[in-house]
C-alpha cells in the first residue's frame, strides 16, 4: 500500500495523485504542486488515502509544498489577470476579424506563460 492525495489542476479537471510525503492534507486545501509544465497552484480533492500500489503510476510526484497566504494571493491575482487577457484578445480578434472561438485563457503558476485556448474551423 502506498499513501496518495488526490488534486486538481483545474476546477473540473482530471484528478491527480501525488505523493504526501509527510504532510497531513486535507479536501479543499491548496497546494504547490511541480508538473510538466512547471509550478501549478493546485486543490487536495482526495486527502490522504492508502491505495493499492497497482492502483498508480509510479513514480508519484511529491507535493512541493502547502500554499502560503502569498500563493494564494499570487493565485487569486493571476485569476484577475486571465479575465483581462480573456477580453483584450476578444477585443483583437473582432479588430483582426480571426475566424476563431477564444475558449480560456490560463496564466501558468509561476507567470511563464500565458495559454490562449481557442478553436477555428481551419488552420491558416
Amino acid at each position: 500500500m502506498v499513501t496518495i492525495v488526490g488534486i486538481r489542476l483545474k476546477k473540473n479537471g482530471k484528478v491527480y495523485y501525488f505523493d504526501p510525503e509527510d504532510k497531513k492534507l486535507n479536501v479543499g486545501d491548496f497546494v504547490i504542486v511541480e508538473t510538466s509544465l512547471g509550478e501549478e497552484f493546485a486543490e487536495v480533492v482526495i486527502a490522504n488515502k492508502e491505495v493499492d500500489e497497482s492502483k498508480i503510476v509510479a513514480p508519484l510526484k511529491p507535493i512541493e509544498r502547502i500554499a502560503t497566504e502569498k500563493d494564494i494571493h499570487h493565485n487569486e491575482e493571476n485569476k484577475r489577470k486571465e479575465k483581462e487577457a480573456f477580453g483584450i484578445a476578444i477585443k483583437n480578434i473582432k479588430k483582426h476579424k480571426l475566424d476563431m472561438n477564444l475558449i480560456n485563457v490560463e496564466y501558468k503558476f509561476d507567470n511563464s506563460k500565458i495559454l490562449f485556448y481557442f478553436t477555428a474551423d481551419r488552420k491558416n
